[in-house]
């Protein structure tokens, strides 16, 4: 039972290639009942012989019927194999949600804008979201290939006039310009949509 709902597990987010799909395991320890049609009868008839000779386990999105016959060998490799799998999914959705990837997710695109828009934050919540944005910039940004930073207010801020190349030296720029923003700027309604659209002007610029 704990194979199966392994099995289950892992097939919502896929190891076919590693044939550790439920469909793929069930193939592999056992046979599908099968129906035939009979002539006489009129209609498919599920061959029955093997009812009470082995387990049988039915999926419960088709209604198939297995007829399980593998040692206890063949399982116990199937539960060991599954449980590795499991352990790796684990170990990557802990890194997923790690550090900057907890909050911002995992950067893929290679040349990004990131605005800033810190409303009336109070002095600990500045700090802390410059904390996070520090933190996304050394750990993620420097990945890619090219970025820059807008700040939201009425007289718009830029690190940067354009996108530029990530290098240790231009994302320790971009820290210390980000720790040398005043806690609080003149802001607009619409000083939000303003930076969105100037970072949007960049062509370069992915996301």
């Amino acid at each position: 039972q704990s194979l199966v709902s392994s099995a289950k597990w892992l097939q919502r987010y896929g190891l076919k290639r590693n044939k550790l799909s439920l469909s793929q395991i069930l193939s592999q320890i056992g046979f599908q009942r099968r129906k035939d049609y009979v002539t006489t009868l009129g209609k498919p008839v599920a061959s029955r012989y093997a009812d009470g000779l082995f387990p049988q386990y039915k999926r419960a999105q088709d209604g198939s019927m297995y007829n399980l016959t593998a040692k206890k060998e063949l399982i116990l490799h199937f539960v060991d194999c599954l449980m590795g799998a499991i352990e790796l999914y684990k170990q990557r959705m802990e890194w997923l949600t790690s550090e900057s990837r907890q909050i911002f997710g995992v950067i893929q695109e290679q040349c990004i804008v990131i605005v800033l828009d810190f409303g009336i934050a109070a002095p600990t919540e500045f700090d802390l979201c410059r904390d996070a944005l520090s933190m996304v910039l050394v750990e993620q940004v420097i990945q890619i290939a090219r970025f820059n930073l807008i700040r939201a207010a009425q007289g718009l801020l830029k690190w940067q006039q354009k996108c530029t190349p990530v290098s240790e030296h231009t994302v320790k720029s971009a820290v210390m310009w980000l720790w040398k923003l005043d806690h609080m700027t003149a802001v607009s309604h619409s000083s939000s949509a303003e930076a969105l659209l100037e970072a949007m002007a960049d062509e370069a610029v992915s996301s």
